[in-house]
């Protein structure tokens, strides 16, 4: 079992910067991907970013050139630099991971999730 648990979440002015922090404790050995995703309200929840242990980064496009993840496996932490944000960014940020249990079989684990508001 892995636990993660985020940090970082609140309200901010549009054109404004946020820092999310991640960390997954547990049965973290087995740990490949780690990201972010998100969910506004009435959508469903969408990719935003997540980096592969071995720094293989994807990026949706509505983030690129925004947001910024970055990993330290040493501490099991991941993070989310959020810059020049606007309100369409406002959603509930999730924290994933994916464990490798086998060469077929993975698990995904969930944050609680941190609230992200974006809004003047």
């Amino acid at each position: 079992q892995v636990q993660l648990v985020e940090s970082g979440g609140e309200s901010v002015q549009p054109g404004g910067s946020l820092r999310l922090s991640c960390k997954a404790s547990g049965t973290t050995y087995n740990i490949n991907t780690m990201g972010w995703y998100r969910q506004a309200p009435g959508k469903q929840r969408e990719l935003v970013a997540t980096m592969t242990t071995d720094g293989t980064i994807n990026y949706a496009d509505s983030v690129k050139g925004r947001f910024n993840i970055s990993r330290d496996n040493a501490k099991n932490m991941v993070y989310l630099q959020m810059n020049s944000l606007k309100p369409e960014d406002t959603a509930v940020y999730y924290c994933y991971t994916q464990s490798v249990l086998s060469r077929l079989v993975r698990r995904d684990y969930w944050g609680q999730g941190t609230q992200v508001t974006v809004s003047s």
